[in-house]
């Protein structure tokens, strides 16, 4: 099979008219259509009957991550709108850039920006505080945007009440006051997301409910979504595409849930395609003998690294290694990218929503599914299902990953 490098973009790609894209979501969470995909097999139910779905003793895996609030929009003094997309902060882990006070700096895209020159632009807080904000600089095709203000309120708080809930570009609308509640899962948790992951918008508190009864384990993970999950893929071949890295972080708990469960041979179901580049670069990680924290996981790693080991052992060197150095989290950074060739090592099963065109995050679905998500696209266009993430959803079943022996 070719390197994943080798790969046509064109060979991932379908007629998405843009009625079809979902501008908003749908009043009630679980409402959305679910698509069902099993060994060729594809049939429409309703999201609500996930729980039925889903065997017993599955362990679902979701990212908890929360948005925040990343788009700022300063008037000048002449009356031109500046508008900066924070993606990430410079020089600290996101985490801790959303508790600093004072003074921060942020990679950002930047809306009108040849207009913007050296002026220090101004937003005010209903309490008086002045964020301010100057433009320092590029990184490639990020502006370096340094952050001020006057008091001890955190970037977090900053950002809640004068930042607006980042959409998609292809939802082509400006945020409204629901946008707030909607475009944010139930459980979401840990904030430093700059786009929701998607997939678990259509879960509510009665449905995670019900799983609870149903005796299925939850696994929350976290791993924060970056712009560059929008990103299509503009290059002919996948060889000079350059997969956008996201920051994620596992707890030594939920390594030893994920290390109980592969021993139980079960069902691994996932929620959305950041929770399995989160998992699936887990084991990676684990094929090192030393390991440095924070870990990395290359675009390539997994068709280039001849090493191979069983999952189970792979979780278990991770867990061993935090031990040994008195570490309770796992942190890393993953520009993974998960395309067809590669074998999944944990997960069997992908709850997800339909992606656009030429995506990597299509580009997942097909290693899952293989070349039947033609066919599973083909079916949802006809079948009038929303497309991306505001849309509709689809519970996708792939093999059983084939533990390999040490």
């Amino acid at each position: 099979m070719l390197h994943p490098s080798k790969l046509r973009i064109e060979d991932f790609t379908y007629d998405l008219p843009d009625e079809r894209i979902a501008k908003y979501p749908l009043e009630k969470r679980s409402k959305s259509n679910l698509l069902v995909y099993e060994n060729g097999k594809i049939k429409k139910t309703d999201f609500e009957n996930i729980v039925e779905l889903l065997p017993e003793n599955t362990l679902l895996v979701y990212n908890n991550t929360k948005v925040f609030y990343a788009r700022l929009e300063f008037i000048k003094s002449t009356g031109a709108k500046i508008e900066v997309f924070c993606l990430e902060p410079v020089g600290v882990e996101i985490t801790q850039a959303m508790q600093l006070s004072g003074k921060a700096t942020w990679k950002c895209m930047v809306g009108n920006a040849k207009k913007w020159k050296n002026e220090n632009l101004v937003l005010q807080t209903s309490t008086g505080t002045d964020l301010n904000a100057k433009l320092n600089g590029k990184e490639g095709n990020d502006y370096l945007v340094e952050f001020e203000w006057d008091s001890d309120v955190s970037f977090s708080e900053l950002m809640e009440e004068l930042g607006k809930v980042p959409l998609p570009p292809y939802i082509k609308r400006k945020a409204e006051e629901a946008d707030k509640q909607r475009y944010q899962t139930v459980y979401s948790k840990e904030e430093g997301s700059v786009a929701a992951p998607t997939a678990g918008l259509h879960f509510t508190k009665e449905t995670l409910n019900k799983i609870d009864e149903k005796g299925i384990k939850r696994l929350p993970i976290t791993l924060h979504v970056g712009a560059g999950t929008f990103q299509p893929v503009k290059s002919e071949t996948m060889q000079d595409h350059d997969m956008h890295a996201e920051v994620f972080s596992f707890e030594i708990e939920q390594l030893k849930t994920l290390e109980s469960h592969i021993k139980k041979e079960s069902h691994i179901v996932v929620v959305g395609t950041t929770s399995m580049r989160a998992l699936e670069s887990l084991y990676w990680i684990g094929l090192e003998d030393v390991f440095q924290l924070p870990a990395t996981v290359s675009q390539w790693l997994p068709y280039e690294n001849k090493k191979e080991t069983s999952s189970l052992t792979s979780v278990e060197n991770i867990i061993s290694q935090m031990i040994e150095k008195g570490e309770s989290q796992l942190m890393g950074k993953t520009s993974i990218i998960i395309a067809p060739s590669y074998t999944f090592k944990f997960a069997n099963g992908l709850i997800t929503n339909f992606h656009q065109p030429k995506s990597t995050l299509l580009l997942l679905v097909a290693a899952l599914i293989g070349k039947d998500w033609k066919s599973v696209y083909g079916y949802a266009l006809k079948n009038d299902f929303r497309f991306l993430s505001y849309g509709d959803s689809s519970l996708l079943w792939g093999a059983l990953p084939v533990d390999n022996t040490d």
